[in-house]
């Protein structure tokens, strides 16, 4: 087992989380300057694993803590992992965590991350071999000093310690104790067993004038009895006959009530039929005052729209009129424009062949012209020229200037192609939007009869739509006033039942139906009376069986309970008894099986699930014909008996009973707060269903609102659209024009582009011919020849284009005037008179017009009609009502008279019956006391009762006198000398015992305190005899010249003055036997010698300063080695060592970490001889306030040593 890897955070200067890369299981040595953290380190280890820091304080805490710039550390913890393949911690895991955490207020340990207290992480590294009483596994700084200084004395407690005698001294120590308190008890026992004895012999001459007392006190005990059982039979048989005459006047008083109790059912039923009537009535109001309304509004429109139709019928004939003249301006109109059109179409072809012939004609004249202006070039050309080389270089040049003139032509005729295919696509695409428009203006007409008829659909439909609401409304009234009448109810019927109940109840039970519909609770049934019904028969022994039980809740389990009680305690919203149904285990009952006892759950209705709730409270009761039945059931079968006029017996023998109010009924109150709760609800959701319907119904109406209006906005869209039409019309008719004038331009334009272009063309081709002929002075007979006929051609075909000019010019202009006089008069005049249709709105407008309002004419007479006839119906109704009414309150008056007389009988009765009640209550109090009276008399043997059971009751009474003045003289006796006695006796048994047992536990004791003296003696010298071998080994191993030893110091045997006696142990490896105690060892020396093994040899306060280090050292691995470890921590133990010692330590360091049984060492060191031997090396480095540590090299370690050396 081996330290594998340690993790700091917040500890003295470690303040990020600093987690240290595994430790070697074998030689570790740590490097790093002074106040970098090394000692913080060690410390650290320490806070987990020794008692160093234990019980302490605030302070001390917080200065565990790191302290520096930045955020407050609050909270540290140390953390280290041990590798524990070899099992040595008994916990069956390969590696143990022990965490140790420390705040300002809390310390805490845990143990592979799970909570422990540090008694278990102590017992766990004990289990380990960690021992408390050898705490030298860990060497901090200066403790090898201390050792060094240590005297004689201080060392051999060390080695007390080391020994374990801690455990032997505390073990003595309480036997002491334990000692001293047994003698302390056995002295107190001495003295009480003194008292005991003086008591006893006084309670003995008080026992026999005891006896006398006790003889006269029983003769007195007798005639008492005698006296006031023949009471108790008088008082008996009084009540008897109290009860026989009670029961006679309760028949008469329970016909009485049953016929009050129908009479006031039936003038319930008569009072409510009432106000139902009287409701209905005010919703007939209602209904025939929003009729009658409707039917003003209605006769209101109607006249409205009757003067509408008779002016829109009165406006038709001129209509019609102004119709025929129309239709007759628009036949000419159209007929003129067919003609013009017929003649335009029939120009139009002989135009563009005249135009076509003309183009050709001209071609043909260009060309010819250009053919005999080269030859006459030509002919002037030869003779500027002396050969044919300046003639050919001139033509090339001629040839080359005429490439670009033909790329520009060429890049102009692309151009105009591009113009004229863009000209010919915008003139399709106005063309036909010309087309879409005439149609549009020729097909308003049928569009407006189209959104004529979608007006008057969507009127309809708003029409519908709003009468739908006004019924609405009508039922959303007479909700509202029945809402208004059950609420009142409801509130009159709550605070009924809140009268029956107190005030926190109360309020507790609105609290838990308002808690449980805002978190929605399901678990929550309702309150025991609202779960079940029964008869009216049984209804007022179950109120009396029950009592506040009626108001306690049902519900599914305590969870459910617990959550809302916890809600009422938070809102301070009252108190509630709770039933959860999973809680609940009432006791089995024993009810009996008789026709005088009937069981009270037979006659109760409710759900199964309930039925443990209900066995709870109505389980163990009975319903009896009388009184007394009753509490002979509650006698012979321990139930609860009750009476059906709610009188009661209770099993623990208990009568109740008397008057009850049957007005005030608290089942009846529930019933009625459920009734009008029911339909309150009913109605209530009912009206929100209305008024959501409503809602949705405004939003129709508003829609069909808005649909209407889009109709009619777009109607007036279509009817004012007409003259931006038509002016689009003529706006889009002369672009057409104009574009097709430039089209005409443009193909003009594109004929002298190819004219331009055959003779550039030409006249390079003539060249290039020029240029490979001969160079002659004058032109060929060829030539000649051609010049001669095109001199002939040209004139023709001057005369031909000419003519063809004139007769397309005749084309041309006719032509023009068609296209004119159609553009510019006749087209424009047919849509002027087609625009009069809409503009003055002509008959199709004023048609649909009128056929609007007599159609709302008949719609409006329909309604008229229909609110007429219900208005009939209502009144029927309500004289049909009113009738009714009338009856009933007669009826009322009637029963009411009734109930006042029987209200009045029953009254007198109640008051004989009270009289009995208070008469009967004294003589119960009575019978109580005298049944007191005869209690407290005791137990008397059943001969001395019947010893003056025949003797007059005066007689009694004198020899009772008689007894009571005889015992008058044993007024000062002792009455309790018997058990006194026999107390004392008691007492004196035990504490005999007692003291016998603290004798036997004194000599116990006496006998482990000498076994310990003699074990704490025999450890040490034992722990003396390994210390001294293992030293003597240790220092030869160190100093091979030398020799070393321990030598224990005693007090002198003889003589007052105190010699010191020198035992050498371990030189014959027995050391000799124990001749004295361990009590006469004084101190433990140090005898060594560096040079030889047989000189003689010093004392450690002889040596240097190395050598007592180095003598220090030795006694600390000879400890170790007694009681083997497995780590070490080692802070700095070379320091004070010469150098030839410090490497005798570090290789008995190597040796000891590589042995079979190898401990790990973790080792802080300036010096280099250690890191020669380290399995790995660490570095502490301190930045920003914060230590931390890595790893480094062996030779990085060296180099930082030499360099602190520097």
């Amino acid at each position: 087992m081996h330290i594998k890897q340690i993790i700091i955070q917040g500890f003295k200067s470690y303040k990020d989380q600093t987690v240290i890369e595994p430790f070697s299981p074998k030689h570790n040595v740590i490097v790093g300057r002074n106040g970098s953290g090394k000692s913080n380190f060690f410390a650290a280890i320490r806070f987990v694993l020794s008692d160093a820091y234990t019980q302490m304080g605030r302070e001390e805490r917080g200065a565990l803590l790191h302290e520096g710039a930045g955020a407050a550390v609050m909270s540290a913890f140390v953390e280290i992992i041990f590798d524990n393949s070899d099992d040595r911690f008994p916990t069956g895991k390969n590696e143990v965590v022990i965490r140790r955490t420390i705040g300002m207020k809390k310390d805490e340990y845990s143990l592979d991350r799970k909570n422990a207290t540090k008694t278990d992480v102590m017992n766990l590294l004990e289990s380990a071999g960690f021992s408390r009483s050898n705490p030298y596994y860990i060497v901090p700084q200066g403790r090898v000093t201390a050792l060094t200084n240590m005297k004689d004395n201080e060392r051999l407690i060390l080695l007390k310690e080391v020994a374990g005698t801690q455990v032997y001294e505390a073990r003595r120590t309480e036997s002491l104790k334990i000692m001293t308190e047994t003698n302390n008890k056995r002295e107190k026992i001495d003295e009480l067993l003194n008292y005991i004895q003086e008591r006893l012999t006084e309670l003995e001459e008080e026992k026999e004038e005891l006896k006398d007392y006790q003889e006269k006190d029983k003769e007195r005990r007798c005639l008492q009895y005698t006296i006031d059982h023949r009471e108790q039979l008088a008082i008996a048989e009084e009540l008897h006959n109290l009860e026989e005459r009670r029961n006679a006047g309760a028949e008469d008083t329970g016909d009485s009530e049953e016929r009050f109790r129908q009479g006031d059912r039936e003038l319930a039923e008569i009072q409510a039929e009432i106000n139902e009537l009287k409701q209905q009535i005010d919703f007939l109001n209602v209904d025939k005052t929003q009729l009658e309304t409707e039917r003003k509004d209605n006769s209101r429109a109607k006249a409205k729209i009757e003067i509408d139709v008779k002016n829109l019928t009165d406006g038709q004939s001129a209509a019609q009129q102004a119709r025929i003249q129309y239709q007759s301006n628009l036949d000419s109109l159209e007929t003129s424009i067919q003609q013009h059109e017929a003649e335009l179409a029939q120009i139009t072809p002989e135009y563009d062949t005249k135009l076509q012939e003309e183009a050709t004609v001209k071609g043909e004249l260009d060309s010819a012209e250009a053919t005999r202006q080269r030859l006459y070039a030509k002919q002037g050309r030869n003779a500027r020229f002396r050969n044919k080389r300046e003639r050919d270089d001139w033509l090339r040049a001629e040839i080359n200037n005429s490439y670009p003139q033909l790329a520009k032509v060429k890049a102009v005729r692309v151009q105009n192609a591009e113009d004229i295919s863009e000209l010919e696509k915008d003139i399709t695409d106005t063309e036909n939007a010309i087309a879409q428009l005439r149609e549009q203006l020729e097909g308003r007409g049928s569009n407006n009869e189209t959104m004529q008829a979608q007006i008057q659909e969507a009127k309809s439909e708003r029409d519908r739509l709003m009468d739908e609401r006004k019924e609405l409304w009508r039922e959303d009234a007479k909700l509202d006033s029945v809402l208004s009448n059950a609420s009142n109810e409801l509130r009159q019927a709550e605070q009924e039942l809140s009268h029956t109940m107190d005030q926190n109840t109360s309020r507790g039970l609105a609290a838990v139906r308002r808690i449980k519909q805002q978190h929605k609770l399901e678990g929550i049934y309702g309150t025991l009376a609202e779960l079940f019904t029964v008869r009216d028969r049984y209804r007022r022994a179950v109120e009396v069986t029950a009592g506040q039980s009626l108001f306690h809740y049902v519900v599914d389990n305590d969870d459910t309970a617990s959550k809302v009680i916890e809600i009422l305690q938070r809102e301070k919203a009252g108190r509630i008894t709770f039933m959860p149904l999973n809680r609940l285990r009432p006791n089995p009952s024993n009810v009996p099986s008789a026709n005088d006892a009937l069981p009270m759950m037979d006659h109760l209705q409710f759900d199964p699930v309930y039925e443990q709730a209900f066995r709870q409270v109505f389980g163990q009761t009975v319903i009896c014909p009388n009184l007394t039945v009753a509490g002979q059931y509650a006698r012979s079968h321990n139930v609860n008996g009750v009476t059906l006029d709610g009188d009661r017996s209770d099993k623990k023998g208990a009568f109740t009973g008397g008057s009850i109010d049957s007005k005030h009924s608290r089942l009846e109150a529930v019933r009625n707060v459920s009734k009008w709760r029911d339909e309150y609800n009913t109605h209530k959701t009912r009206s929100v269903e209305i008024k959501r319907t409503l809602e949705k119904k405004d939003q129709e109406i508003t829609r069909a609102v808005g649909n209407l209006q889009k109709l009619e906005q777009k109607r007036t869209q279509q009817e004012h659209s007409y003259g931006p039409l038509l002016q689009e019309l003529r706006s889009k008719s002369n672009d057409v024009q104009n574009k097709k004038d430039t089209l005409d331009s443009k193909h003009r334009a594109s004929i002298k582009i190819e004219a331009n272009m055959k003779a550039l063309t030409d006249q390079q081709n003539a060249h290039e011919a020029e240029i490979a002929s001969e160079f002659k002075k004058a032109l060929s007979r060829d030539e000649e020849t051609q010049l001669e006929n095109l001199s002939s051609t040209v004139q023709d075909l001057r005369q031909r284009y000419s003519d063809l000019s004139s007769a397309r010019s005749e084309f041309e202009s006719r032509k023009a005037i068609l296209e004119i006089e159609l553009r510019e008069n006749l087209r424009p005049r047919l849509d002027q008179l087609r625009a009069q249709e809409f503009d003055d709105r002509g008959p199709v407008g004023s048609r649909g017009t009128l056929q609007e309002s007599e159609a709302e004419l008949k719609r409006i007479n329909a309604r008229i009609a229909t609110v007429e006839s219900k208005l009939t119906e209502l009144d029927s109704s309500l004289e049909s009502a009113a009738a009714r009414i009338q009856d009933l309150q007669t009826r009322h008056t009637t029963t009411k008279a009734s109930l006042d007389e029987i209200a009045a009988s029953i009254e007198k009765s109640q008051k004989r019956t009270e009289k009995s009640i208070r008469k009967r209550r004294i003589l119960t109090v009575q019978a109580s006391e005298v049944s007191a009276r005869i209690r407290d008399l005791g137990i008397l043997p059943h001969s001395a009762l019947e010893k003056y059971e025949r003797t007059k009751s005066d007689a009694v009474v004198k020899r009772l006198h008689k007894v009571n003045e005889a015992l008058k003289k044993y007024g000062h006796v002792n009455k309790k000398a018997f058990e006194q006695y026999n107390n004392f006796t008691q007492q004196r048994e035990t504490l005999t015992k007692r003291r016998e047992e603290l004798d036997n536990s004194q000599t116990s004791i006496e006998e482990l305190i000498q076994v310990l003296d003699q074990r704490k003696d025999e450890a040490i010298e034992r722990t003396f005899k390994q210390v001294s071998r293992e030293f003597a080994k240790v220092f030869e191993k160190l100093v091979p010249a030398g020799r070393g030893r321990l030598v224990i110091q005693r007090k002198a045997d003889r003589g007052a003055e105190e010699e010191e006696e020198e035992q050498v142990a371990g030189e014959d490896g027995g050391g000799g036997t124990r001749k004295e105690s361990v009590e006469n060892y004084t101190g433990v020396g140090i005898s060594v010698s560096f040079n030889s093994k047989h000189d003689d040899q010093q004392r450690i306060q002889q040596l240097s300063g190395g050598q007592k280090s180095l003598c220090a050292l030795a006694l600390v691995f000879a400890i170790q080695q007694c009681d083997p470890a497995p780590f070490y921590l080692f802070d700095e133990i070379d320091a004070n060592l010469d150098a030839q010692y410090r490497t005798a330590v570090a290789h008995h360091l190597r040796d000891i970490s590589s042995g079979n049984e190898g401990a790990q060492f973790i080792c802080t060191t300036f010096r280099p001889e250690m890191l020669h031997v380290a399995q790995k090396c660490y570095g502490v480095r301190y930045q920003k306030k914060s230590s931390n540590v890595v790893v480094v090299s062996r030779e990085e370690a060296l180099e930082f040593v030499e360099g602190e050396k520097q």
